[in-house]
């Protein structure tokens, strides 16, 4: 690896640095005059430190393959992203996130240091078994979530957790989008510490659900009333903990307003989780032409999506959507063909997000599709000091070129 970098960057050769393949936004596709490091190779779980709740691990592990070494040693990784097969490399170059974002965070909040190369081939260490330390600059931080364009990743030190011995899902309809986002900060509030807080629109349950094959068995007239979902999963390591936690969270959606409130069997949850994980590839499947995973405070999720409902009517464009109503992350599928009308529709969308206070991707990147947005919506003062840090640590501009910056190679 050293080596490979210091000649790449010595002839000026772009370099891209490859996991699984599974982010979303491009930033895995390498340059047609240059290489790829394939990492799926350096996939040891190097350490598993119970004292210190710590597992280290090389950037080709998968989080499937984390997960099972964790599993029967009653721990857990946190960061669920939907896509297990994805690697905790392409996760810690993205800052990936997922559906357990509201209780854990994502993953820069779960990376505790890093082993990285730089491109002239320099190796650093960054951070430890630590959770806290003001020893000078992040650069731990600084690394995650710059998609592959400061330096490579070989290796991190991941924040494990006891894993909880019980979970429950609760189904409530309600019979508006408002009602939906009105109820997620009264029950971030309660303090039961939600694992899931999921919102999809009431068409695309239907269709989630039929993709793994799972009936809820929800009564026809619900469904005739209900425009959307929430999805409500809480976890214990105490089975009693567990129960009261779930007799108060379905009394407090009865109040909110939902229409019904459904706990469902274990089965039944798991497998609507594995629906709305595999959301992507079903709105794929059924002809979506692009996915935006704008995010905004959570309090103005109300505002920001009748902006974006209004939007898709003016264009004649349909946009579906699913999200991580905990955190103010909603997935818009963008269902327009011709590719002018949906430029404008996608621009609408994200200018209304970020007129709302919020940011372009929450969490599958800028890579190279999103990149023309950054570009002209970011402050140009950030978009100079993020170009001064980029050449600071890639100076020829060998890493990932064209990903998150415009190429300067």
């Amino acid at each position: 690896m050293v080596a490979v970098l210091a000649l790449c960057n010595d002839l000026r050769v772009p370099v891209t640095a490859r996991g699984a393949g599974t982010g979303l936004s491009g930033a895995c596709v390498p340059q047609p005059d240059g290489i790829v490091l394939a990492l799926d190779s350096m996939n040891s779980v190097c350490e598993i430190d119970t004292e210190n709740h710590v597992a280290v691990v090389q950037p080709g592990v998968t989080l499937d393959q984390l997960d099972e070494v964790l599993a029967p040693r009653g721990l857990v990784y946190p960061v669920y992203p939907g896509e297990n097969s994805a690697s905790l490399g392409g996760n810690v170059a993205t800052n990936a996130g997922g559906m357990r974002a509201v209780k854990y965070g994502v993953t820069r909040h779960q990376v505790l240091g890093l082993e990285a190369v730089l491109p002239t081939g320099e190796v650093i260490r960054t951070g430890g078994k630590f959770v806290k330390a003001t020893t000078g600059y992040d650069l731990t931080q600084l690394i995650i979530g710059s998609e592959g364009t400061l330096a490579v990743v070989t290796e991190a030190l991941l924040r494990i957790y006891p894993r909880a011995a019980h979970t429950a899902t609760l189904l409530a309809p309600f019979a508006t989008l408002d009602e939906v986002t009105a109820a997620v900060p009264p029950i971030v509030r309660s303090g039961v510490n939600p694992l899931v807080l999921e919102y999809v629109d009431g068409g695309g349950l239907s269709t989630l659900t039929a993709n793994v094959g799972l009936d809820l068995g929800i009564d026809a007239a619900v469904q005739e009333r209900a425009r959307a979902y929430l999805i409500v999963v809480l976890e214990a390591h105490l089975e009693h903990r567990l129960e009261e936690d779930t007799v108060a969270v379905a009394e407090q959606l009865a109040a909110l307003g939902a229409i019904d409130v459904f706990v469902l069997p274990p089965r039944s949850g798991a497998l609507l989780l594995e629906a709305r994980e595999k959301a992507f590839w079903v709105v794929k499947a059924l002809g979506a032409n692009d996915i935006i995973d704008v995010v905004v405070p959570r309090a103005s999720v109300p505002d920001y999506m009748a902006a974006v409902q209004a939007i898709a009517a003016q264009h004649s464009t349909f946009v579906s959507a699913a999200g991580h109503a905990g955190d103010g992350n909603i997935h818009l599928s963008v269902f327009q063909s011709d590719a002018e009308v949906r430029r404008r529709v996608m621009h609408a969308i994200i200018a209304a997000g970020i007129e709302r206070g919020g940011a372009i991707s929450a969490e599958h990147g800028i890579g190279k599709d999103k990149m023309a947005y950054f570009q002209e919506f970011e402050d140009p003062n950030k978009l100079a000091l993020m170009r001064r840090i980029k050449d600071a640590f890639d100076p020829n501009g060998i890493l990932n070129p064209g990903t998150l910056l415009e190429s300067t190679a």
